[in-house]
């Protein structure tokens, strides 16, 4: 049986426009934030630039589903994905 995995692609390795619109998709799905303090979009992918920058994040290419996504490093397993489209 072959194992599908996911890759990691260098977020400096992306265009910066792409990059951007990656990123900004992003923190579309994550949701509404419920903090004490409202935080706009832009200062969110900011947030997540600096996460890529430190190598706290990364982008990733799931082979199984083909598509791409953005983990932290603490999340990232190789064999598996954050999407369930069964």
């Amino acid at each position: 049986m072959d194992e599908i995995s996911s890759m990691i692609i260098p977020w400096q390795d992306i265009a910066p426009d792409t990059l951007e619109n990656l990123i900004s998709e992003f923190v579309l799905r994550e949701g509404t934030d419920y903090g004490e303090v409202e935080i706009s979009h832009q200062e969110k992918v900011d947030q997540i630039k600096v996460l890529l920058k430190n190598g706290e994040a990364m982008v990733v290419f799931s082979e199984l589903h083909e598509t791409v996504d953005i983990q932290t490093k603490a999340r990232f397993n190789p064999n598996l994905t954050n999407h369930n489209y069964d």
